[in-house]
């Protein structure tokens, strides 16, 4: 059987621990057998950020701008525990906050529906796709200690050299830590457009929460700029096809999700979605079964897992102990960023190449065939526990026969 053959290369952006070897075993079975892989490799494990200053993550973030579609496996975002872990220059910021920044754009995070895996909260039928803007706020903060008897404040220098001054702390009886983070009319513009794109485009009502109650100003312009581009650009849209935009409190909308039946996209600022697409993820299933993707305003594509380097798992692999280790959102952005190459390419064979492996991944969990993670909540009367090897061969051999 000859080899799809690729015309643009992919970014491919190795990746941490565990999932990096599951990065390897998913490209030996279920894509250099089928694929004639062309891709533009970057390592981002820790190791390699560390030698390279970073600036290997930088790199891998233009060649998304030059190529278009980026494929990315987890990564570690070092603490203090990981910089002497690792014996690290420094604690380097996380990768995926760098490259969002410099692609700038909206993650959404969709969980991945499988026969024989019932979400934990009975009443949702249908998926929920979470909307996490990919750009500033504490991602992008400057934080530092602060000395007892100091005064933190926020310092804005007008075009014309006049300063501002807002108090934000006088430290006289303790020692502390202050925060300045931002955001920009132009990202969250860009932000609130695609959510109400993606919304259209798949027939979905739309959330956006924040805590403008508290936050009377950063949180506030998210929802003035959501609901001035709502008015005026989307709203007809939205009646049309009988779907609807509204705004609440994200206390109100955690009440909200929990008492719903799914079905719609939930748009969070940064910190807000990162936490609760893995709330999300593990409420329909698994960490491992959550698609995330980075679309950004300026036609870049970048498709990952939802889910953490696994370490548990590595440090059982390094021991030479089988794992069953679950690859299925790995699996997910590999096949999401073929799609969306074949597309842009005009190759459809690639684009049935993925829709093909995603298929027969769902088969092979859906005919009882899972990791130990998922044997664990399947519902379905008979299961077989499979090693990693184990279930990407099954999944391989069930592509076969699609």
């Amino acid at each position: 059987m000859a080899k799809i053959q690729m015309k643009t290369p992919l970014v491919e952006m190795d990746g941490d621990e565990m999932t990096r070897v599951v990065w390897e075993k998913i490209k030996d079975i279920l894509i250099l057998p089928y694929i004639d892989l062309k891709s533009e490799y970057y390592d981002l494990g820790l190791p390699n950020r560390d030698a390279t200053e970073d600036q290997v993550t930088k790199d891998s973030a233009e060649a998304t701008k030059k190529y278009g579609v980026a494929v990315k496996c987890a990564t570690i975002t070092p603490n203090a525990q990981r910089v002497e872990e690792f014996g690290l220059k420094k604690m380097w910021k996380s990768p995926n906050g760098t490259i969002r920044s410099m692609l700038d754009g909206t993650v959404f995070r969709a969980p991945i529906l499988v026969k024989g895996i019932s979400p934990l909260v009975k009443g949702w039928e249908a998926p929920i796709v979470i909307a996490r803007h990919a750009y500033g706020d504490i991602y992008s903060a400057v934080d530092t200690k602060v000395e007892k008897g100091s005064k933190a404040e926020l310092v804005i220098t007008k075009p014309d050299g006049t300063e501002t001054r807002t108090l934000i702390k006088d430290f006289a009886g303790s020692d502390g830590i202050s925060c300045g983070m931002h955001n920009t009319d132009a990202s969250i513009e860009s932000f609130a457009r695609a959510c109400f794109e993606y919304a259209l485009s798949e027939k979905l009502s739309l959330w956006f929460s924040s805590k403008d109650t508290i936050s009377k100003i950063y949180d506030h312009r998210f929802k003035d700029v959501f609901n001035d581009i709502y008015e005026a650009e989307y709203k007809e849209k939205f009646e049309a096809l009988g779907i609807e935009y509204f705004y609440t409190l994200i206390d109100d909308a955690i009440a909200r999700v929990m008492k719903s039946k799914g079905g719609f996209v939930w748009a969070c600022k940064n910190y807000d979605g990162d936490v609760f697409s893995d709330m999300l993820a593990t409420a329909f299933g698994s960490l491992a079964m959550m698609t995330s993707v980075l679309v950004s305003p300026n036609g870049y594509f970048e498709y990952e897992a939802a889910h953490g380097t696994i370490p548990r798992h590595y440090h059982k692999y390094l021991k030479g102990e089988k794992t069953s280790t679950n690859p299925i959102a790995t699996i997910f952005a590999w096949t999401g960023a073929f799609k969306k190459r074949g597309e842009l390419d005009n190759l459809p064979e690639l684009v049935t190449y993925g829709e093909k492996i995603e298929q027969a991944v769902l088969d092979t969990v859906g005919s009882g065939y899972m990791t130990g993670d998922l044997a664990l909540i399947s519902d379905l009367p008979e299961k077989h526990v499979l090693g990693l090897e184990e279930f990407l061969n099954k999944v391989a051999e069930r592509y076969g026969e699609l």
